[in-house]
C-alpha cells in the first residue's frame, strides 16, 4: 500500500508507519498546506494520500482508494467527484475539539464580565468597579447549535461550569461511533445536553438563550443558515460566538443585529474575509471579540500529535477493511 503524504511530519508516529512491512511511504517536500500540482510520477500509483489540499492533478491519481485530509473542514474535497471514483475520505474530526470548547468558554466568560472594556479602562487608567464587570455565567443557558466534536466538549466544560445546555440539530443527539475523541473530553454518548431541539423548532430554540454558539460546519444547507430572523428570535441579552465558519451567519444580519441591538454582543473566530480588511465594521464594536481564526488551527500545541493519532489509527483500521474515524458521507463529499 503506497501513502502519500503532504502535511509536516510528526516524526515517532511517521517513523512507525514506515516500519511497516505493508505501506510505502512517500513524503512530499516541502509540505504544503495549499493546493499545488505534483510530480504525477510521484502519486499515480498511491493507494492513500495524506495531505490539507488534493493536489491540482489529483486525477493523476488513478488507484487512490482514501484521503485523509489535516482539516476538518473539508470544502476542498467537493467537486473531486470521490464517490462516484469509489475513493474515501475522512478528515481531522476531534483535533480541534479542546482548543475551540476551550475558547468557547473563554469568550462566554470575557463577554458576561466585559472583560474588552475592563481593558479599554485598564490602558486608560480609569478605575470603574461597575457590575456589568461582575457577572457570572453560572446558570446561564447556552445554545449549541451543532452536536459535534465541539459542541460535545463545550456540552462538557459547560456542565461543569453550572450552566444549562440546549442542543439543536436535525436528528437529535445520541452516542457518537467512529469518530476520534480526545480520552476523557466531550459526549460520546450523548447524554450532556439539558434539552434537545430538531428541525422545525429553531425560533424556540434560540428563545431564550444568555449565548449562542455556532457549531457547524459550512455546506449548502448551512451556508446562510442564521438571519435576520434567527438573530432577531435572541433575547437582548445574549451573545453570539461563531467558532465554526463565518458565512453560516449573514454578514449583514449581523452588522445589522449588533448596530440595532438586538443581541448584546459577539465573539467571532471565522470570517467573511481572509485576512479581514482594516476598514471592515466588524473590527470597531465595542461589543465584539474579534479573534483571528485561532480557536483551533494547525499550530494549536497538539494539533500535530492528534492529527497522526488518527492516521495511524485510521491505517490500521483500513488494512483490516474496518470503518474509519471520521468518514465522510456520500453527501457530504458532494456538498450537501
Amino acid at each position: 500500500m503506497k501513502i502519500v503524504i503532504d502535511v509536516a511530519a510528526h516524526e515517532p508516529a511517521l517513523a512507525a508507519l514506515r516500519q511497516r512491512a505493508d505501506c510505502r511511504i512517500v513524503c512530499l517536500a516541502p509540505p504544503e498546506e495549499r493546493a499545488r500540482e505534483v510530480d504525477a510520477t510521484l502519486i499515480a500509483d498511491a493507494d492513500v494520500l495524506f495531505c490539507t489540499f488534493p493536489p491540482t492533478n489529483h486525477a493523476a491519481m488513478k488507484n487512490l482508494k482514501w484521503i485523509q485530509i489535516a482539516s476538518t473542514g473539508y470544502t476542498q474535497l467537493h467537486g473531486l467527484d470521490l464517490p462516484a471514483r469509489g475513493v474515501r475520505a475522512t478528515n481531522a474530526r476531534g483535533c480541534f475539539d479542546v482548543p475551540i470548547g476551550e475558547w468557547n468558554v473563554a469568550m462566554m466568560v470575557n463577554l458576561a464580565r466585559d472583560c474588552r472594556q475592563m481593558i479599554r479602562n485598564q490602558d486608560a487608567a480609569v478605575w470603574d468597579r461597575s457590575a456589568i464587570f461582575q457577572n457570572e455565567i453560572r446558570g446561564l443557558t447556552v445554545g449549541l447549535w451543532g452536536y459535534g466534536g465541539i459542541g460535545r466538549e463545550t456540552a462538557r466544560l459547560a456542565r461543569h461550569l453550572g450552566m444549562r445546555v440546549h442542543v439543536m440539530t436535525r436528528g437529535g443527539v445520541g452516542p457518537r461511533h467512529d469518530v476520534f475523541t480526545e480520552p476523557g473530553t466531550g459526549d460520546p454518548e450523548g447524554v450532556l445536553p439539558h434539552r434537545v431541539f430538531r428541525a422545525g423548532e429553531e425560533l424556540e430554540f434560540l428563545r431564550d438563550l444568555d449565548f449562542l454558539i455556532v457549531a457547524l460546519p459550512l455546506g449548502k444547507s448551512t451556508e446562510g443558515l442564521i438571519g435576520e430572523r434567527e438573530l432577531q428570535a435572541l433575547p437582548r441579552r445574549a451573545f453570539v460566538l461563531n467558532p465554526a465558519r463565518g458565512p453560516i451567519i449573514r454578514q449583514e444580519a449581523l452588522l445589522r443585529a449588533l448596530r440595532e441591538k438586538w443581541i448584546a454582543g459577539a465573539a467571532l473566530d471565522t470570517h467573511y474575509h481572509y485576512p479581514m480588511p482594516p476598514e471592515h465594521p466588524l473590527w470597531k464594536f465595542p461589543s465584539v471579540i474579534f479573534t483571528p481564526h485561532i480557536s483551533g488551527s494547525s499550530l494549536s500545541p497538539k494539533f500535530k500529535q492528534r492529527l497522526w493519532e488518527i492516521v495511524s489509527l485510521n491505517v490500521e483500521r483500513f488494512v483490516r477493511g474496518d470503518s474509519l474515524l471520521n468518514e465522510l458521507s456520500h453527501a457530504e463529499l458532494l456538498g450537501a
